[in-house]
């Protein structure tokens, strides 16, 4: 993959061939991108988690901060599960998979990959799962 030639400006268009050289690099520019962001954050809270050991003699300010941490520390592990779906996404995009619907084989289409850049489905197959899903749920 020649991600060097694309133009700094470069949005893909569904005028080209689908998951050519500059789309593909375009997504993993996009999902590396997010996978610094979500590694930065994730840092940050590692740090204040250290720095924040501070004892409130006030159980009610105590409760608070516990609760804080264990949101912030779902809200991380929700996060390293992405990260695990991100790095999917770049193995799919180096084994050029990367685009195309995992039941189906047909293209998810730029605009769901763009909204959701680690889609694996295409619309009709997620919304059959999402279906699926619902049923069991219910049942």
């Amino acid at each position: 993959m020649n991600i060097s030639i694309m133009p700094s400006n470069y949005h893909p268009s569904e005028d080209e061939d689908y998951m050519n050289d500059r789309q593909l690099g375009w997504f993993r520019k996009k999902l590396l991108n997010w996978r610094s962001e979500l590694l930065a954050e994730s840092e940050e809270t590692l740090y204040h988690l250290k720095e924040d050991t501070q004892q409130h003699p006030d159980q009610t300010d105590r409760a608070t901060d516990e609760s804080d941490r264990a949101l912030e520390l779902r809200t991380r592990d929700r996060e390293r599960k992405l990260i695990g779906k991100i790095d999917e996404a770049l193995r799919r995009i180096e084994d050029r998979s990367y685009g195309y619907c995992e039941e189906t084989g047909e293209p998810i289409g730029l605009k769901r990959l763009e909204a959701r850049p680690i889609a694996t489905l295409c619309l009709e197959a997620q919304e059959r799962h999402e279906k699926m899903e619902r049923v069991q749920r219910d049942d």
